[in-house]
């Protein structure tokens, strides 16, 4: 067998909802076996490993990473634990793919990098938008100057989700709120496109009942003009679009976080449209990510590097700074 065709075996931290969906686009990764799942909630982790044929079931990140036949973990739990299910991970010697964001602020994003830099094992925010073929184009396009300088960024991703204090995304314990659940798309998308950090951050945001942000707007100042518009809300139906402006054209993405449809314009010519027909949700291409680092002896995507995550990460503490937000 070529490291190619290496088999890649995953073992899933958290048997929620995302690592429901994650597990299904497993199936159409070719090499990726799943051989495991942990939870808290044993009867949750049984049903769990039934539903997707999964062999073995344990009670924590750390017996998780005790499987000598698990490559990888995939941390699909809720963010406030984020950093304790990686450093169990790669303390065990496993590869990582964690879900976003990747932590509650930028110094536990720290200390997970340098562990896994200690440890010499891969670990990736599972942002999955970066490798979506139509993201994948639109990287070609900027890369080329296609709109020329990239001056303006409009991004907003938002639903209502009504009134429930116990949900998850209202309970600040759980590290609910828009900012890290649904902010962290136009967020990370806006370091995407622009390839840095802010300069200067402007903001205003709805502090609800609970102690968590219910909505906020967004001015990233990037210096010679360059500037990027964000929102995000979960309590308003947002149009969850992108549009990048440049001196020469623009590129917009209807949906941009889970995008199957981008459209470049440039003036005096025909839109050119470039779709995508995936019959999955879309987490293969990330997988796909990991694996192919696995198989290179990688321990760093080009696309979504751990350094950027951090990054991202301080740009959020920077945010919630100016609300006096405090998880």
């Amino acid at each position: 067998m070529s490291d190619k065709d290496q088999v890649i075996r995953w073992g899933i931290m958290g048997p929620g909802g995302i690592s429901d969906s994650f597990t299904n686009d497993l199936g159409h990764v070719p090499g990726a076996v799943v051989t495991a799942v942990a939870g808290r909630n044993a009867e949750k982790t049984k049903a769990f490993a039934e539903k997707h044929g999964i062999p073995r079931t344990y009670g924590s990140a750390a017996e998780l990473a005790a499987d000598p036949e698990v490559d990888i973990v995939y941390v699909g739990t809720v963010h406030p634990v984020h950093k304790d299910n990686m450093l169990d991970a790669i303390a065990g010697g496993k590869h990582v793919l964690c879900e976003k964001p990747l932590t509650m602020d930028a110094d536990e994003a720290r200390e997970v990098m340098e562990a896994a830099a200690a440890k010499g094992v891969f670990v990736m925010e599972a942002m999955w938008t970066r490798f979506l073929p139509t993201i994948v184009q639109v990287r070609k396009w900027l890369d080329e100057g296609v709109i020329g300088e990239v001056k303006l960024l409009k991004a907003e991703f938002g639903f209502d989700l009504g009134w429930n204090p116990e949900h998850r995304l209202l309970d600040k314990q759980l590290g609910g709120g828009t900012l890290l659940d649904v902010g962290i798309y136009p967020i990370s998308f806006a370091s995407f496109v622009f390839g840095d950090k802010p300069e200067r951050i402007h903001s205003v945001a709805k502090i609800g009942e609970t102690g968590v942000d219910e909505q906020f707007s967004l001015l990233f100042d990037y210096g010679n003009g360059k500037a990027a518009s964000l929102h995000g809300s979960i309590q308003l139906n947002l149009d969850t679009g992108a549009w990048i402006y440049g001196t020469k054209g623009k590129i917009y993405l209807p949906g941009f976080l889970w995008s199957n449809r981008v459209e470049l314009h440039i003036p005096d010519q025909e839109p050119v449209i470039v779709t995508d027909d995936r019959k999955f949700h879309g987490y293969v291409h990330e997988a796909q990510e990991c694996m192919t680092a696995i198989r290179e002896g990688r321990t760093v995507s080009p696309v979504m590097p751990i350094q950027e995550s951090v990054d991202i990460m301080a740009t959020l503490d920077a945010v919630r700074a100016q609300w006096g937000l405090e998880y």
